[in-house]
């Protein structure tokens, strides 16, 4: 009989012990089920203005170099100074230059000459029409190498192309120049049309075109915005920033002077529209002003985690440029207790 109660007794403990280990493993699973408010997901066409910063410049930046190499004798300008077209900028030391267009004159000279006396002797019947001809060909030759010596000699000397400032000095006196290595720039910021060159990411690169209208301030004119349109855009990226280059060209005079180089800023407005989604500025983790994460959901079972790209941030809200098609629902709640392929429910939707 003992045994039979003590028998008994056990096996309610059992029984109760196993109840509550089952409702500790639906509360468990309970707790994995992460409560959340949905937000409806629908494209609007939205105008961006794209901000971007970059340094002025002119239309008619131009590196002057020499056409032939050699020791530099003198550079007559420096960094800054105005110049005046066919102003003399810098020469080259012409020791060599000089003798090798003596060289090509004294051959010039002497094929002349062949020339000459084979022609006296084919006519004595001596020489053959064929020497006579070979003679002719190596005059027309030396002709033409004097003709390319006394060239290279004229352009051993860099003179100023339009009327402007230097805006670099590569090189110095006694240095060597290379053929066609830059020496000076210059430009013609007196005339020119003066452009601001920023630099924008790829998505931005997509959205600008030629003609959209923008405006342009710069700490060198405090309080002015100069207005300004988008004339070039680069079909490549700039190695240097690891940006695409646009160049916007200033369409108003300035009443005050800018110099090459300053730095600018530029609010661009996209002629075409872009599609996009408006999300809360709360449901976007880890972002910044071109990427960010989300987490959504379709089957309002199941959070997933995406990666999106930003359009811009303003007013708290936050537009999305693509990371969102074939997405139904968006999570604004409950995010931060969420991972990739975590169990939700739907509280308010």
């Amino acid at each position: 009989m003992k045994y039979t109660v003590a028998f008994i007794a056990g096996l309610y403990v059992c029984l109760a012990f196993a109840s509550c280990k089952s409702r500790a493993e639906v509360d468990h699973t309970k707790e994995d089920i992460i409560p959340v408010k949905l937000l409806p997901l629908q494209q609007e066409t939205v105008q961006q203005v794209i901000h971007a910063s970059g340094q002025f410049s002119t239309d008619d930046e131009t590196n002057l170099a020499f056409k032939s190499g050699g020791i530099i004798n003198s550079v007559l300008v420096k960094e800054g100074d105005a110049v005046k077209k066919g102003q003399l900028l810098a020469t080259l030391h012409l020791t060599e230059i000089n003798a090798a267009v003596e060289q090509a004159s004294l051959a010039y000279q002497k094929a002349q000459r062949d020339y000459e006396r084979a022609g006296n002797l084919y006519k004595d019947s001596v020489a053959t029409l064929e020497q006579m001809q070979n003679a002719k060909t190596a005059m027309e030759v030396a002709k033409q190498q004097y003709t390319s010596a006394g060239f290279n000699q004229r352009y051993a000397e860099i003179r100023a192309t339009r009327n402007g400032y230097v805006l670099k000095k590569y090189l110095n006196d006694g240095q060597y120049a290379s053929a066609g290595a830059p020496v000076i720039q210059v430009n013609g910021a007196g005339d020119a049309n003066w452009l601001l060159k920023v630099g924008v990411s790829d998505y931005q690169w997509a959205a600008i075109h030629a003609g959209d209208k923008a405006t342009v301030s710069t700490d060198a004119l405090p309080g002015k915005l100069l207005n300004a349109v988008v004339v070039r855009k680069s079909e490549g990226i700039d190695p240097a920033s690891g940006t695409f280059i646009i160049h916007l060209k200033l369409t108003e005079q300035l009443t005050a002077s800018i110099a090459s180089g300053l730095f600018g800023k530029a609010a661009i407005q996209p002629s075409l529209a872009t599609a996009a989604w408006s999300v809360p500025y709360d449901a976007l983790l880890d972002g910044d002003a071109s990427q960010g994460y989300v987490f959504v959901t379709n089957d309002n079972v199941t959070a997933q985690k995406v990666k999106v790209q930003v359009a811009k941030i303003e007013n708290g809200k936050v537009m999305i440029a693509s990371g969102l098609e074939n997405v139904k629902s968006l999570i604004v709640s409950g995010s931060a207790y969420l991972d990739d392929g975590s169990k939700i429910k739907v509280i308010v939707q």
